[in-house]
């Protein structure tokens, strides 16, 4: 979507709420994402996320286009509630593969064993691999832990970065950079 569509959507929920389905449609997933990788927490993304459109929906007539996007406001929100959830929440470290499967995890096909265990064990690996990286991240300050899934987990440009965070370009990859340092010095 761009950018003039979404003012346009903004511009609609803002006079009908109603309208702000479209924009949650748009951006759910996007935000979910993010709080997933954060957490690593099913049911902590859902709720973040959850808390995250309840707050844009209720604010949504204060939101004006000056230099935040309607997208980047979200991802604020969001990071917003990810930040305080670590700052008050016991949140679980490790994941056992039988809450993998209470959290959906599905075998590839039920008719060859054999390919359904290798892949079984490759998203194992995967889940594994993302547990260790996320456990290493849990332990940065919170300025480094925001810039690092913004920019390697969702994607976003040093500008969308900056935009979001509401600091300078600058400070981004200064901060970008300190973090990968530290993530390093953490191997």
């Amino acid at each position: 979507m761009d950018l003039s569509e979404e003012r346009e959507l903004v511009r609609q929920a803002q006079k009908a709420p109603d309208a702000f389905a479209k924009l949650y449609d748009q951006y759910y997933p996007k935000i979910f994402g993010y709080a997933l990788r954060r957490t690593a927490n099913l049911e902590v993304a859902q709720d973040i996320t959850s808390e995250t459109f309840f707050k844009a929906l209720k604010k949504l007539w204060q939101f004006r286009w000056r230099d935040v996007s309607f997208s980047s406001w979200l991802y604020k929100i969001a990071a917003n509630e990810i930040n305080q959830y670590f700052r008050k929440a016991e949140y679980k470290k490790s994941v056992s593969l039988e809450e993998l499967q209470e959290q959906g995890f599905e075998p590839v096909s039920p008719y060859d064993p054999e390919s359904e265990l290798i892949e079984a064990q490759e998203k194992l690996k995967q889940h594994e691999d993302f547990l260790e990286i996320q456990e290493r991240i849990v332990h940065l300050p919170a300025k480094y832990q925001e810039v690092i899934a913004l920019r390697f987990f969702e994607k976003k440009q040093i500008n969308e970065i900056a935009e979001i965070l509401g600091k300078k370009e600058g400070t981004v990859k200064s901060l970008l950079h300190r973090a990968v340092e530290k993530l390093r010095e953490t191997e």
